[in-house]
């Protein structure tokens, strides 16, 4: 007879499509069993876009706008671990500078065998230019000059959608030579390092301080058989022995501004950096500080209410 016991609860914390993906990190720190984004602004940009979706129902314009974010939990450990969510949402709401909506929490029990399956049905290939970013249980068949990058969707972190993501990849994408070593800072899945090694990057590091990245990125790698690449768990600006030709960073606007004093000795001379993870109304900031610290402008891309900026080290 199976076994029909309702084994994990299901958070889903309703936020902004802004905040959607500082709630996903929170709730992807307290699970390796999967975090999901239901956006329906995402909907709506693919639409206006043309490129992923041939007919989408024109309610979706009208539509609550509210973005639910998923999370899930053994169910033994569950309430311990929710009290823990809703102490960091609360910090969040307090020091965050922009509407983080209600940040509501609601649980639901659920049966592990059921959502494992459902939960897949929500990612499909990601097309970024020539780069196909590709879930590791659908079989595709690549074009002619198409780059897939596989990618295991349940290791909670990013998959390619979301805009700061996609313009790093399309940055690399253009910056990235055979001949370059590549540090990917914050790898989360690895799906930027991952990419600049399979558009020939001669070696690839990645970095993050979170334990569950290192795990994440190391599964990807073996996904896409990368060789050349190294995961490191560490703040890459405490060893300065490291250094690239071209370097990404996909982190928060604050973030970014406390590296660029530093973040210099990391990169050889006439390199790149690419950064994203920053609001529009936070680039001129991001800039400044890049520019204040030496590196000279090399371009910038909006897309949404996200930018990313191109900087690079002279001799």
């Amino acid at each position: 007879m199976k076994n029909s016991m309702k084994n994990y609860v299901e958070l889903t914390i309703s936020t902004t499509h802004d905040g959607a993906e500082l709630v996903a990190d929170i709730l992807a720190g307290y699970t390796d069993l999967g975090v999901a984004i239901s956006d329906v602004q995402d909907v709506i940009d693919l639409e206006k876009s043309g490129r992923a979706w041939d007919y989408a129902d024109e309610k979706i314009y009208s539509a609550d706008k509210t973005v639910l974010i998923k999370g899930y939990f053994p169910i033994e450990s569950a309430g311990e671990t929710i009290l823990n969510i809703e102490n960091d949402l609360s910090n969040l709401k307090q020091n965050c500078p922009f509407e983080l909506g209600s940040l509501e929490c609601v649980k639901r029990a659920v049966d592990g065998d059921l959502w494992r399956e459902q939960w897949k049905e929500h990612f499909k290939s990601i097309h970024l230019g020539k780069i196909v970013i590709v879930p590791e249980w659908i079989k595709y068949t690549p074009e002619k000059g198409e780059t897939v990058v596989l990618l295991d969707s349940n290791m909670a972190f990013g998959t390619g959608e979301h805009e700061t993501t996609s313009m790093c990849v399309e940055f690399i994408g253009k910056y990235v030579t055979k001949d370059d070593i590549v540090i990917d800072v914050g790898c989360g899945s690895g799906i930027l390092g991952i990419t600049a090694s399979k558009l020939g990057a001669k070696e690839v590091i990645m970095t993050d301080i979170d334990e569950c990245a290192v795990v994440a990125t190391n599964h990807n790698m073996a996904l896409n058989n990368v060789t050349n690449g190294k995961v490191m768990l560490k703040n890459l600006l405490d060893d300065t022995t490291i250094q690239a030709n071209v370097l990404v960073c996909n982190i928060m606007a604050e973030v970014l501004i406390a590296f660029a004093p530093h973040i210099s000795a990391n990169v050889l001379d006439n390199g790149k950096i690419i950064l994203s993870g920053i609001l529009t109304t936070r680039l001129d900031a991001v800039k400044k500080a890049y520019l204040d610290a030496g590196f000279t402008f090399v371009e910038e891309k909006i897309k949404g209410e996200w930018s990313a900026l191109v900087v690079g080290k002279n001799k």
